[in-house]
């Protein structure tokens, strides 16, 4: 699919986490919770270091996404994005419409996403989550989908 590295044939990554400070941490676990519906695997009011953690589990894939409680004010770069691929738009518009009918509307995008069927939504925090209907490395994107030429 892309280049090379020099990362060994055969081995395996058995699973990822993917981890971020915020600044509004009790409405960011309420958001990924209760209004994107992501499954949460594990909530530590009180980590060992003091502060809150949220553990969730993203549907079908060995990966984790975990949100920590800022101690301190965290800068925020909205292109800090989540993105949850799905394998196709009733999916992705499943996701979309829970989001909508809890009051949050469609943000600003980058031309990327909207050349390629993206939906973003900002959390809380004021970063990105964009809902794709294809799969990374799996589909092409829509973007190239539309502008291959035709088989035959």
């Amino acid at each position: 699919m892309g280049e090379t590295s020099g990362w060994p044939d055969g081995l395996a990554v058995g699973a990822t986490r993917v981890g971020r400070r915020c600044n509004r941490y009790g409405e960011s676990v309420a958001f990924y919770r209760d209004v994107v519906g992501l499954p949460l695997v594990y909530l530590g009011e009180t980590g060992p270091d003091g502060f809150g953690c949220a553990v969730f589990g993203l549907p079908g894939t060995p990966a984790t996404f975990e949100l920590v409680e800022g101690l301190e004010p965290v800068p925020v770069d909205r292109h800090e994005e989540l993105v949850l691929y799905f394998r196709g738009e009733a999916a992705r518009d499943v996701v979309a419409r829970r989001i909508t009918e809890a009051g949050h509307e469609p943000a600003h995008q980058y031309r990327y996403w909207e050349l390629n069927d993206g939906i973003t939504f900002l959390d809380p925090d004021g970063r990105e989550l964009v809902l794709a209907p294809w799969v990374f490395g799996e589909d092409p994107p829509p973007m190239r989908k539309r502008s291959a030429p035709p088989a035959g």
